[in-house]
């Protein structure tokens, strides 16, 4: 990427998270880089460009996390670790995730390509449940859907656990608050555990 363009994009997201992407015009992300708004023009043509160029970069990130599953060694603090750097994903691009409905009626290829990643996340979360059963560490389902619905329960939370920071303003968006939620997401997991994976857990969120 052109240094010109990685620079627009650093400053826009700067201003996004600060301000809210709806509040950010085109002529202010330009003030802030001491351009013209017509030579950002050039780069991108409107907000909305620099929003989807923003989106895709982030989702890179998503991306590559869940086709890794396969090739990583499953265990209770490789799956927190891998949650919490994922949120500090997020947290660099909390302005997608606190206005999120908004931003996706926005853009119709940012919307079609969120849809599409849930079931890639689904997916992400049925190898993790299976990995999980075979080292005995989760108990099987007890209906035919649970697993499905746990799945999507645990990516809703991931989806929101930004808006705790907003709603009540003690929680500061930061390093230690991601981690904390990166626990509380993991405990999601906790009540369909075997002894032996509860007592694995345990351990993890306790070291904290």
């Amino acid at each position: 990427m052109k240094k010109t363009k990685l620079r627009i994009l650093q400053t826009a997201r700067a201003l996004f998270n600060e301000r809210g992407f709806l509040n950010v015009t085109i002529r202010q992300i330009a003030e802030a880089l001491e351009m013209s708004s017509g030579n950002l023009n050039y780069h991108y043509r409107k907000r909305e460009d620099i929003l989807e160029a923003l989106y895709f970069e982030m989702v890179h990130h998503f991306d590559a996390r869940v086709a890794a599953l396969p090739q990583q060694e499953i265990s209770f603090t490789q799956i927190r670790d891998d949650i919490y750097s994922s949120m500090l994903v997020m947290l660099d691009y909390r302005f997608f995730w606190t206005d999120l409905y908004q931003l996706l009626q926005l853009n119709t290829a940012i919307n079609s390509h969120f849809q599409a990643a849930l079931q890639k996340r689904i997916g992400g979360y049925t190898f993790l449940f299976s990995a999980l059963q075979q080292m005995k560490l989760m108990q099987a389902p007890s209906f035919k859907d649970e697993h499905t619905l746990l799945g999507n329960q645990m990516i809703h939370f991931g989806n929101t656990w930004l808006y705790g920071a907003i709603l009540y303003p003690e929680n500061n968006l930061n390093q230690a608050y991601a981690k904390q939620q990166a626990n509380a997401l993991l405990m999601m997991l906790y009540p369909y555990l075997t002894a032996k994976g509860k007592e694995g857990l345990q351990a993890v969120v306790e070291v904290e």
